[in-house]
Formats: structure tokens, sequence, C-alpha cells
């Protein structure tokens, strides 16, 4: 993705300043992951509103994402042991390989229900 180490950055500042760790960045046209230790002190929603509205106004002000429209109202956090954070850095770090076989609505999907929730195809519909 041309740009993408911009925004890249950006959401890396954004993370910092709330105090948690981002391990690993990375994705595709259509989303993007983050491998981050997140500070204890914060609700997720509120974190996740903050990388969306900054960055927002970043994408808006920078040349080169001309394309963006906004972000997508649904999103996943999901917890992890710290047994798995090498296998999903590996995923995120080779994201256009993945992608070659699995789509991103296919991948949410299997990672919604590996986590024993309830998919919404719903969720897919603008």
């Amino acid at each position: 993705m041309e740009h993408s180490d911009e925004l890249y950055k950006f959401i890396w500042g954004v993370l910092n300043r709330n105090e948690c760790i981002l391990h690993r960045i990375n994705g595709m046209e259509d989303h993007i992951h983050l491998l981050a230790t997140i500070n204890p002190e914060l609700a997720f929603s509120d974190l996740i509103k903050e990388i969306k509205r900054n960055s927002t106004i970043m994408l808006k002000m920078e040349k080169g994402f001309e394309k963006f429209k906004g972000w997508d109202r649904v999103y996943g956090v999901f917890t992890l042991s710290v047994d798995e954070k090498e296998k999903l850095s590996n995923i995120i770090k080779n994201q256009r390989e993945y992608h070659k076989t699995v789509s991103f609505k296919e991948e949410f999907e299997a990672t919604v229900k590996e986590a024993g929730l309830d998919f919404d195809p719903k969720s897919w519909e603008e």
C-alpha cells in the first residue's frame, strides 16, 4: 500500500501518547491490523475512537489518501495469550500473502467464531 507508512506512524503516535505498546501494524487497502499491548486504564472503544477520529483528519490532509472515504463503523478487538503473539505478528506481517487466499470478511468471520462469538453478516451491509 502506497503511503501506508505515514498512516502506521501516525497510529503508532496515538498509541504511544496513550501509553500503549505497538508490536505490529500492517494492512490492506480495506483494513488494518494492530497487535498492541493496551494501557489497562483505557477502554478499547475510546482508544479506537481516538485512532479513527485523529487518523481521519490526518488522512484527509495528506496527499496519497484521496480515495479514503472514512473508517467503517465495525471493528474487532481480541485478546490473545502470550504464546499466540508471535503467530499473530507473523500473520499481520504477511498480510499481502495471507489475503491472496482468505478475504478480510472470511478472516474476520473465522476470528469471531474462533473466539466463541456469533458473527452477524448484517454488520457487513452498508
